[in-house]
Protein backbone atom coordinates (compact mmCIF):
# COMPACT_ATOMS: atom_id res chain seq x y z
CA UNK A 1 0.00 0.00 0.00
CA UNK A 2 1.21 3.49 -0.83
CA UNK A 3 -0.14 6.54 0.96
CA UNK A 4 0.43 10.01 -0.43
CA UNK A 5 -0.18 13.14 1.61
CA UNK A 6 -1.00 15.76 -1.01
CA UNK A 7 1.29 18.76 -0.67
CA UNK A 8 -1.33 21.50 -0.50
CA UNK A 9 1.10 24.09 0.81
CA UNK A 10 -0.76 24.16 4.13
CA UNK A 11 0.73 24.16 7.58
CA UNK A 12 0.08 20.79 9.23
CA UNK A 13 1.65 18.40 6.70
CA UNK A 14 4.59 17.41 8.88
CA UNK A 15 2.40 16.54 11.86
CA UNK A 16 0.17 14.39 9.63
CA UNK A 17 3.25 12.67 8.21
CA UNK A 18 4.51 11.93 11.73
CA UNK A 19 1.11 10.53 12.73
CA UNK A 20 1.36 7.93 9.97
CA UNK A 21 4.96 7.17 10.90
CA UNK A 22 3.72 6.30 14.39
CA UNK A 23 1.39 3.80 12.69
CA UNK A 24 4.35 2.26 10.87
CA UNK A 25 3.46 3.80 7.51
CA UNK A 26 6.08 5.62 5.49
CA UNK A 27 3.83 8.08 3.71
CA UNK A 28 5.04 10.27 0.87
CA UNK A 29 4.38 14.00 0.78
CA UNK A 30 4.06 14.99 -2.85
CA UNK A 31 2.64 17.40 -5.38
CA UNK A 32 3.83 15.22 -8.29
CA UNK A 33 0.84 14.25 -10.44
CA UNK A 34 2.14 10.78 -11.33
CA UNK A 35 2.94 9.96 -7.70
CA UNK A 36 -0.54 11.07 -6.65
CA UNK A 37 -2.27 9.16 -9.44
CA UNK A 38 -0.43 5.94 -8.59
CA UNK A 39 -1.01 6.04 -4.83
CA UNK A 40 -3.37 3.53 -3.27
CA UNK A 41 -4.56 6.09 -0.67
CA UNK A 42 -4.62 9.90 -0.72
CA UNK A 43 -4.83 12.30 2.19
CA UNK A 44 -5.61 16.00 1.76
CA UNK A 45 -4.46 17.94 4.86
CA UNK A 46 -5.05 21.58 5.60
CA UNK A 47 -4.73 24.42 8.05
CA UNK A 48 -5.50 27.91 6.83
CA UNK A 49 -7.99 29.56 4.49
CA UNK A 50 -9.95 27.89 1.70
CA UNK A 51 -9.23 30.54 -0.94
CA UNK A 52 -5.46 30.26 -0.50
CA UNK A 53 -5.57 26.47 -0.35
CA UNK A 54 -7.55 26.25 -3.60
CA UNK A 55 -5.14 28.75 -5.18
CA UNK A 56 -2.26 26.49 -4.14
CA UNK A 57 -3.97 23.45 -5.67
CA UNK A 58 -4.63 25.37 -8.87
CA UNK A 59 -1.05 26.62 -9.08
CA UNK A 60 0.21 23.05 -8.62
CA UNK A 61 -2.22 21.74 -11.27
CA UNK A 62 -3.76 19.37 -8.73
CA UNK A 63 -7.46 20.18 -8.97
CA UNK A 64 -8.38 17.89 -11.88
CA UNK A 65 -6.15 15.11 -10.55
CA UNK A 66 -7.94 15.13 -7.19
CA UNK A 67 -11.38 15.41 -8.81
CA UNK A 68 -10.62 12.37 -10.97
CA UNK A 69 -9.01 10.30 -8.21
CA UNK A 70 -10.46 6.80 -7.94
CA UNK A 71 -8.59 5.63 -4.84
CA UNK A 72 -9.80 6.21 -1.24
CA UNK A 73 -9.23 9.83 -0.26
CA UNK A 74 -9.46 11.46 3.16
CA UNK A 75 -9.54 15.20 3.79
CA UNK A 76 -8.86 16.49 7.29
CA UNK A 77 -9.80 19.87 8.78
CA UNK A 78 -9.53 22.40 5.93
CA UNK A 79 -8.81 19.42 3.69
CA UNK A 80 -12.30 18.10 4.44
CA UNK A 81 -13.83 21.47 3.58
CA UNK A 82 -11.97 21.50 0.26
CA UNK A 83 -13.79 18.30 -0.73
CA UNK A 84 -17.15 20.11 -0.73
CA UNK A 85 -18.75 22.29 -3.43
CA UNK A 86 -18.05 25.77 -2.13
CA UNK A 87 -16.66 27.67 0.86
CA UNK A 88 -18.01 30.92 2.24
CA UNK A 89 -14.49 31.52 3.56
CA UNK A 90 -13.11 33.53 0.67
CA UNK A 91 -16.21 32.79 -1.45
CA UNK A 92 -14.42 30.10 -3.45
CA UNK A 93 -15.40 26.99 -5.39
CA UNK A 94 -13.90 23.83 -3.92
CA UNK A 95 -13.32 20.35 -5.38
CA UNK A 96 -16.95 19.25 -5.51
CA UNK A 97 -16.28 15.65 -4.45
CA UNK A 98 -18.81 15.59 -1.60
CA UNK A 99 -21.95 17.75 -1.73
CA UNK A 100 -21.95 20.56 0.80
CA UNK A 101 -21.36 24.23 1.52
CA UNK A 102 -18.81 25.51 4.05
CA UNK A 103 -20.19 28.40 6.11
CA UNK A 104 -19.13 30.39 9.14
CA UNK A 105 -20.29 28.62 12.29
CA UNK A 106 -23.28 29.99 14.19
CA UNK A 107 -22.32 29.51 17.85
CA UNK A 108 -24.30 32.10 19.78
CA UNK A 109 -22.26 33.44 22.71
CA UNK A 110 -19.52 30.84 22.35
CA UNK A 111 -16.09 31.81 21.07
CA UNK A 112 -14.76 31.21 17.60
CA UNK A 113 -12.74 29.41 16.57
CA UNK A 114 -14.15 26.21 18.00
CA UNK A 115 -10.88 25.10 19.57
CA UNK A 116 -10.35 22.08 21.77
CA UNK A 117 -11.76 18.65 22.50
CA UNK A 118 -15.27 17.55 21.58
CA UNK A 119 -17.21 14.36 20.97
CA UNK A 120 -18.99 12.90 17.95
CA UNK A 121 -22.55 11.73 17.48
CA UNK A 122 -22.45 8.96 14.90
CA UNK A 123 -25.38 8.97 12.49
CA UNK A 124 -27.71 5.97 12.67
CA UNK A 125 -26.96 5.18 9.03
CA UNK A 126 -23.19 5.19 9.69
CA UNK A 127 -23.04 2.99 12.79
CA UNK A 128 -21.10 0.34 10.86
CA UNK A 129 -19.04 2.61 8.63
CA UNK A 130 -15.46 1.29 8.49
CA UNK A 131 -13.92 4.75 9.03
CA UNK A 132 -15.58 4.98 12.45
CA UNK A 133 -14.86 1.43 13.62
CA UNK A 134 -13.96 1.44 17.31
CA UNK A 135 -14.78 5.13 17.78
CA UNK A 136 -17.62 5.87 20.18
CA UNK A 137 -19.61 8.84 21.37
CA UNK A 138 -17.55 9.16 24.56
CA UNK A 139 -14.32 9.56 22.61
CA UNK A 140 -12.86 13.05 22.32
CA UNK A 141 -11.22 14.53 19.23
CA UNK A 142 -9.40 17.81 18.73
CA UNK A 143 -10.99 20.62 16.69
CA UNK A 144 -9.74 24.02 15.52
CA UNK A 145 -12.08 25.78 13.05
CA UNK A 146 -14.46 28.68 12.50
CA UNK A 147 -16.18 27.35 9.37
CA UNK A 148 -18.10 24.12 9.01
CA UNK A 149 -20.42 22.06 6.83
CA UNK A 150 -24.06 21.66 7.84
CA UNK A 151 -25.28 18.11 8.52
CA UNK A 152 -26.75 16.39 5.45
CA UNK A 153 -27.18 12.92 3.98
CA UNK A 154 -23.40 12.73 3.48
CA UNK A 155 -22.81 13.18 7.23
CA UNK A 156 -21.36 10.12 8.98
CA UNK A 157 -20.99 11.84 12.37
CA UNK A 158 -21.87 15.24 13.72
CA UNK A 159 -20.62 17.44 16.53
CA UNK A 160 -22.24 20.25 18.47
CA UNK A 161 -20.70 23.62 19.27
CA UNK A 162 -23.50 26.13 19.54
CA UNK A 163 -25.23 24.19 16.76
CA UNK A 164 -24.73 20.88 15.00
CA UNK A 165 -22.19 20.59 12.20
CA UNK A 166 -20.81 17.71 10.15
CA UNK A 167 -17.71 16.29 11.84
CA UNK A 168 -17.22 13.35 9.47
CA UNK A 169 -18.57 13.19 5.93
CA UNK A 170 -18.39 10.62 3.18
CA UNK A 171 -19.52 9.76 -0.31
CA UNK A 172 -18.26 6.51 -1.78
CA UNK A 173 -14.49 6.39 -1.31
CA UNK A 174 -14.20 10.12 -0.54
CA UNK A 175 -14.13 10.89 3.18
CA UNK A 176 -13.59 13.92 5.38
CA UNK A 177 -12.97 14.67 9.06
CA UNK A 178 -13.34 18.20 10.43
CA UNK A 179 -11.15 17.50 13.46
CA UNK A 180 -7.40 16.87 13.55
CA UNK A 181 -6.83 13.11 13.94
CA UNK A 182 -3.07 13.72 14.05
CA UNK A 183 -3.61 15.74 17.24
CA UNK A 184 -6.30 13.54 18.76
CA UNK A 185 -4.22 10.87 20.49
CA UNK A 186 -5.22 7.21 20.33
CA UNK A 187 -8.71 7.97 18.99
CA UNK A 188 -7.33 9.97 16.08
CA UNK A 189 -4.76 7.26 15.40
CA UNK A 190 -7.61 4.75 15.27
CA UNK A 191 -9.40 6.80 12.62
CA UNK A 192 -6.22 7.05 10.52
CA UNK A 193 -5.70 3.28 10.83
CA UNK A 194 -9.33 2.74 9.80
CA UNK A 195 -8.64 4.85 6.72
CA UNK A 196 -5.60 2.75 5.89
CA UNK A 197 -7.82 -0.35 6.12
CA UNK A 198 -10.66 1.24 4.13
CA UNK A 199 -11.20 -0.38 0.73
CA UNK A 200 -13.83 2.01 -0.57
Amino acid sequence: MSLVIVDTGCANISSVYCAFQRLGVDAKVSRDLSVIKNASRLLVPGVGAARQAMANLRERDLIATLQQAEQPLLGICLGMQLLTDRSEEGDVDCLGLIPGQVKRMQVGDLRLPHMGWNTLQVEESAQNHPLLKGIGEKDYLYFVHSFAVAPSDTTLARCNYGSDFAAVIGKGNKLGAQFHPERSGAVGARLLQNFLNFNG
